[in-house]
């Protein structure tokens, strides 16, 4: 993990904590430093700030699966299938749906 990348998107986070970008970012370092729960956790966080946001749904379904936890991957990436359709986002919903195929059977 870039500890100087975290250290700058937490003190971000102090000023403005519903900021979507910095969640989305300090979420995305923990799962580079393959800290998937807590990666989890920072994906949820940003989910509940900004509910439609595509990628963030398809990366949490990311760590999920990398945790092994397939099922709930899946649950996450029917929501943000949902999201990004009703958003209008034809490439995240593409994405998303194809990597809804491979982890279901």
């Amino acid at each position: 993990m870039a500890p100087d990348r975290l250290a700058q998107l937490m003190a971000m986070l102090e000023r403005d904590p519903s900021d979507a970008f910095c969640l989305y970012g300090v979420a995305q370092e923990h799962a580079k430093a393959d800290r998937l729960e807590e990666a989890v956790r920072w994906f949820e966080r940003l989910l509940q700030v900004e509910p439609t946001h595509a990628y963030a749904h398809f990366h949490l379904a990311k760590v999920l699966e990398r945790a092994g936890r397939v099922n709930a991957a899946a649950e996450v990436l029917g929501r943000g299938l949902q999201a990004a359709r009703a958003t209008g986002d034809a490439k995240a919903a593409n994405e998303i749906a194809g990597f809804l195929d491979e982890i279901t059977p």
